[in-house]
């Protein structure tokens, strides 16, 4: 007898944009099988800031995700505040970066690195 998982869905979404943007990030390091971290932790204006890191394999405990073949993890604690967000980059010769869409926030600040929920 074999038993089927049904795949979980995704807990945010990682536009093609900061796909490509990580992936040539992870080549720059030569570790192009590296994954994403994507978390918030205490601290910033709003009280939670966004996070994000490079690690080279996953916890026991977090929550792995694939975008076009970019490995994302999150902790079960950050899931909490950030499920649903949208992780983005912006290219502008002004305001180059990631950006973030979290439908869980209340409040942001100016910075758009801070939230509150």
């Amino acid at each position: 007898m074999t038993t089927e998982t049904t795949p979980k869905p995704n807990l945010i979404n990682v536009t093609p944009k900061a796909i490509a943007h990580v992936k040539s990030l992870l080549e720059r390091q030569g570790k192009p099988d590296g994954y994403l971290r994507v978390g918030a932790t205490g601290g910033g204006c709003s009280g939670l800031s966004y996070k994000l890191d490079m690690a080279d394999a996953p916890n026991a405990d977090d929550r792995e995700m694939v975008f076009d073949g970019l490995k994302v993890l999150m902790d079960p604690k950050s899931s909490l505040f950030l499920s649903g967000l949208e992780l983005d980059y912006n290219d502008d010769l002004m305001n180059a970066g990631f950006t973030f869409r979290n439908p869980n926030a209340v409040h942001t600040c100016g910075c758009g690195n801070s939230f509150g929920v």
